[in-house]
């Protein structure tokens, strides 16, 4: 090998190791940003704090369920689509989920989510009760792999081609990105 092209390929080699750093700070940022937001909607639980005494009781377990959506609807009442998805924290997550569906495992990753019941047209709401027709479709492991990990109170789930932040202990959508998984 020439002294020039072997000069060549270093130089190539490094600015693509150069390209990867700065990309995985930005996406580094990208997702200490969802952090912070989902933070700061783990806040509004320690804000809405309803006593929870412990019970058997079906019907007092969906009262307490039911008594800590409203207190975080009313504290959330702004709330919007993308305040949690923000476009740069969409697009991470867009390229992530593409990433994963793409990768060795993507095969199974997508006959997973054709395995879903079929959906019928669902307008998702943020601050909304999780539309109870709709099945709680649980998020693929390789899939959940590629996405940053979320706090107990919190789940992704998958909605046709939506991802959704579903709090689990209010049964409410704290955000919802569409689009989000490409069509299968």
């Amino acid at each position: 090998m020439t002294r020039w092209k072997h000069l060549s390929l270093t130089v190539f080699a490094f600015l693509l190791v150069g390209h990867s750093v700065a990309q995985s700070k930005d996406d580094a940022a990208t997702v200490k940003d969802f952090q912070e937001r989902v933070t700061k909607y783990l806040d509004v639980h320690k804000e809405t704090h309803i006593d929870k005494k412990p019970t058997d009781s079906p019907h007092k377990l969906a009262d307490q369920k039911q008594q800590a959506a409203e207190k975080i609807r009313q504290t959330r009442g702004a709330a919007k689509q993308g305040d949690i998805f923000t476009p740069q924290i969409a697009t991470y997550f867009k390229k992530q989920i593409a990433t994963a569906l793409q990768g060795a495992d993507g095969a199974k990753v997508r006959a997973s989510l054709r395995h879903a019941e079929p959906l019928p047209n669902i307008q998702l709401m943020v601050n909304e009760k999780y539309p109870p027709n709709l099945p709680l479709q649980s998020t693929p492991p390789t899939l959940l792999l590629a996405l940053p990990r979320l706090p107990k109170e919190l789940q992704y789930r998958i909605v046709g081609q939506t991802l959704v932040l579903y709090d689990v202990t209010s049964n409410l959508i704290a955000d919802f990105l569409p689009d989000a998984v490409p069509p299968l």
